[in-house]
């Protein structure tokens, strides 16, 4: 199992980016896959999730409203469109995937991270 992720930068606030999450080894599609993230001096933090299956996403409140998570089974890629980005969502973005479907179960998978800055 591969998790990949990628399109993490440097962005003012008030911007827009789209994280991207390669996965191989496993089927997206029959488990919890999403995104945490850890700033500096913070704890790791459950941004956003998608449950295998039935495809329900979940989100922290801190980004309900701007963050959309999506997932492409033909390229087996997940997908987070961050929009109206602020410095508190500066963080090393991570993809995982859940050991089951279940997106409050555990993650046996994580990818090695993409750092977004946002600048005030």
């Amino acid at each position: 199992v591969q998790l990949q992720a990628s399109g993490g930068g440097l962005v003012q606030a008030g911007g827009s980016l789209r994280l991207s999450c390669a996965a191989s080894g496993f089927t997206l599609d029959y488990y919890a896959i999403g995104w945490f993230r850890q700033a500096p001096g913070k704890e790791r933090e459950g941004v956003s999730g998608i449950r295998g299956g039935d495809g329900s996403t979940y989100y922290a409140d801190s980004v309900k409203g701007r963050f959309t998570i999506s997932s492409d089974s033909a390229k087996n890629t997940l997908y987070l469109q961050m929009n109206s980005l602020r410095p508190e969502d500066t963080a090393v973005y991570f993809c995982v995937k859940g050991i089951s479907s279940n997106w409050y179960g555990d993650f046996d998978s994580w990818g090695q991270g993409t750092q977004v800055t946002v600048s005030s």
